[in-house]
């Protein structure tokens, strides 16, 4: 009972390639599904209010060589919960990229496994590319964003209609080139939005603040040895955490035009711990165990010490995937994003800023990765950590696992046979009094059933499977990160504190 509102033509071939098949099969209609028109088995509970939107790399013409699960156009899908009921969106995110392809009914970028073979310039650390917009996407100042992995202009959109707006008006100009990192986070006291980029040129980092306003009031430089790809940062009440791992390109390479990613185990890692307001020079640099790391849990203030939760990935191995190594080239790329040949596990680092030492501890040893928290405890000392499951030999989603990092418990759900999930969202009820007082929501693809559902569990038990399920207009390609925009956020950053600890 949903409407069409329009369908994008797609040049896609038939292709043996996975990534453009099965769970990852692109979307091409735009769907708008009013209140009352959408299937629910159980009940939406009343108190849950807000919009649970997810990003998608979604292609939509036959790609300029070979294809990588990032390199589809950005699509967002959302669900608006209120009063009890749902209503649902997609739309796709009209960049510059899109538009041009539109016009040419082409592909006109190649992709990230081929970079530098591209005819057109892009934008961010990966200089020839598309900017799909495909990765993250958050809510600040009344507006999404939404941006791409490797560097990105920042992409507004409405949160209600899903119409893009175009790159931010107030600051986007302030930043590019260079653009803005895929990940950011929002500081839910302040309503300050903290990010970085990193080009290829000097000083190889900087990293900006955008106020409550929507209005950029603080970049600055931060040098590093070189080209780096960090790909995450945390925020505390006061300090901003800032990663520099080695796995980096190589820079006799680089000076010739070549991008060769490596992982270089004999080297550190570094993170760096900012003042909010503070300049590169301000930065206190600590070292710890060689590792990469793609997503943090969280970060918080304790005494003396920055504590920064994630998935850490102590040795990446980086499987060759090019046309020239012989063999499957897509076997390969399946076997490089099969977190079971990367294994990545929550992990905890404590930088004591009187000491300038660092402490590390393994909080579990099952792969886990995409972990959230709960909005209102971005920054503070928090208790819970929502992470996704994977499926053995894929990258594929196939359930949730819930830490308790105050007693070590943990819960489980998996989806079951053919069933593959997305980034969970946390999302406290109206009125909720504790941490993990509301509803965990999260996107499945059914390949048994051929449809997609929104699942919504109470987040206090999630091992009782979900007390909704939303049935989508039409089956939706798996995604990657998601975001939550609480009701009476939708419309802008609070003026005064939230219910924080």
């Amino acid at each position: 009972m949903s409407t069409v509102v329009n369908t994008v033509h797609s040049t896609l071939k038939p292709t043996d390639n996975p990534f453009l098949n099965g769970a990852f099969r692109p979307n091409f209609n735009e769907h708008v599904a009013h209140v009352g028109s959408l299937k629910v088995i159980g009940e939406i509970p009343r108190d849950l209010d807000g919009i649970y939107i997810r990003n998608t790399h979604n292609q939509v013409h036959e790609p300029m060589g070979i294809y990588h699960p990032f390199d589809g156009d950005g699509m967002l899908h959302s669900v608006h919960f209120q009063n009890g009921q749902a209503a649902y969106r997609s739309r796709f995110v009209r960049t510059t990229g899109f538009l041009a392809e539109q016009a040419a009914q082409a592909s006109l970028w190649t992709g990230i496994l081929e970079p530098d073979k591209g005819a057109r310039r892009g934008w961010g650390a990966m200089g020839s590319m598309k900017d799909n917009a495909g990765t993250d996407i958050i809510c600040h100042a009344g507006k999404l964003l939404a941006t791409m992995s490797q560097g990105s202009e920042p992409w507004r959109l409405d949160p209600i209609s899903l119409d893009t707006q175009g790159p931010d008006a107030n600051w986007a100009r302030h930043v590019m080139p260079h653009g803005i990192g895929s990940h950011y986070k929002v500081d839910p006291q302040t309503g300050e939005m903290m990010f970085f980029n990193y080009p290829e040129v000097w000083p190889y980092m900087h990293y900006g603040v955008v106020d409550r306003d929507n209005q950029l009031v603080h970049y600055v430089p931060v040098e590093l040895p070189g080209a780096r790809w960090p790909h995450d940062l945390g925020i505390t009440k006061n300090y901003t955490i800032l990663h520099d791992t080695p796995q980096f390109f190589d820079p006799e390479l680089l000076k010739k035009g070549v991008r060769k990613l490596a992982f270089h185990p004999e080297l550190p890692a570094r993170f760096g711990v900012i003042p909010r307001r503070g300049s590169g020079a301000d930065v206190r640099w600590f070292e710890a165990t060689s590792c990469h790391i793609l997503h943090l849990s969280n970060c918080y203030e304790d005494g003396d010490e920055i504590v920064m939760d994630g998935c850490i990935m102590p040795r990446p191995v980086m499987h060759p995937v090019g046309k020239t190594e012989g063999g499957d080239v897509y076997a390969r790329m399946k076997a490089r994003l099969d977190k079971h040949n990367n294994p990545t596990m929550m992990h905890r680092w404590r930088f004591n800023l009187r000491t300038g030492q660092t402490t590390e501890q393994y909080l579990d040893d099952e792969i886990t990765e995409f972990p959230v928290v709960s909005n209102d405890y971005v920054g503070r000392p928090y208790r819970y950590s929502y992470n996704i499951l994977y499926q053995p030999g894929e990258w594929l989603f196939c359930g949730l696992k819930k830490f308790d990092l105050q007693t070590g418990a943990t819960q489980r759900f998996e989806y079951g046979p053919g069933r593959y999930g997305s980034e969970p969202q946390m999302a406290r009820r109206l009125g909720a009094t504790g941490e993990d007082d509301g509803y965990l929501l999260v996107y499945v693809t059914d390949m048994v059933q051929d449809r997609s559902e929104a699942l919504v569990f109470d987040a206090s038990d999630i091992a009782r499977g979900p007390v909704a399920t939303v049935i989508l207009p039409e089956r939706i390609s798996v995604g990657v990160h998601a975001c939550w925009v609480e009701g009476d956020r939708i419309h802008g950053e609070h003026r005064d504190s939230r219910m924080l600890p």
